[in-house]
């Protein structure tokens, strides 16, 4: 299927002459906590993704959103992420019992730069912290809590050449996928319409969010 494929570390070594070395600030750039500046933009953002995999390595990549600041930071090495009603299909936390090295990146809408955090999961019921995440009277089951390893920015060049937060880029609206039309396809929903799975997402979305 692909060609020229580098599949040995021998090939890798020859592959990395070709590309370069980082640079110093890029090799110097990790920290292994969470300082004010790291603070700062987890406070300020509404959205983040959770990098997973299991023990035999097959991985996913979940999304997370809320009002900006929802993740707690407990201290310089921990932060805890309240988990939200969701599909129920559990995928993150079944990867987590078996491996508990994730992979967290969290945007600001606008600005280009990331926040990129990697450490080791656990599925927590902690009640102080779950009391801390309640919206709308609604107290979370459970969370990830994140004792971080490294921490670091990420620059923006992959959304400066996508043109994710430029207006002037995005499509016009009817041009989009249909998420309802997918569902069904993928799904293999019978004797059900479109306009039935949007208004049922609809609802999810406006009643079932906490």
């Amino acid at each position: 299927m692909f060609k020229n494929v580098i599949s040995s570390k021998e090939e890798f070594e020859e592959f990395r002459k070709e590309i370069g070395s980082p640079s110093e600030r890029a090799v110097n750039k990790v920290i292994s906590k969470i300082d004010d500046h790291c603070r700062k933009f987890i406070s300020k953002s509404p959205f983040l993704t959770l990098s997973t995999s299991n023990s035999q390595g097959q991985c996913d990549v979940s999304p997370r959103g809320d009002y900006p600041g929802f993740v707690t930071i407990i201290d310089d090495q921990h932060l805890f992420i309240p988990e939200r009603p969701g599909n129920k299909r559990m995928d993150s936390l079944h990867n987590l019992i078996s491996n508990p090295h994730v992979g967290l990146l969290f945007f600001i809408p606008t600005l280009g730069e990331t926040l990129r955090i990697n450490g080791k999961a656990y599925i927590t019921r902690d009640p102080v912290l779950l009391e801390k995440s309640v919206v709308n009277g609604k107290v979370p089951l459970f969370g990830i809590g994140v004792k971080v390893e490294e921490c670091y920015v990420h620059c923006a060049k992959a959304f400066i050449r996508s043109g994710l937060w430029n207006p002037e880029t995005w499509n016009e609206k009817e041009t989009l996928p249909s998420m309802p039309e997918m569902l069904i396809t993928h799904a293999n929903i019978p004797n059900v319409t479109a306009r039935e799975v949007s208004e049922d997402l609809q609802v999810s979305y406006k009643e079932r969010l906490y």
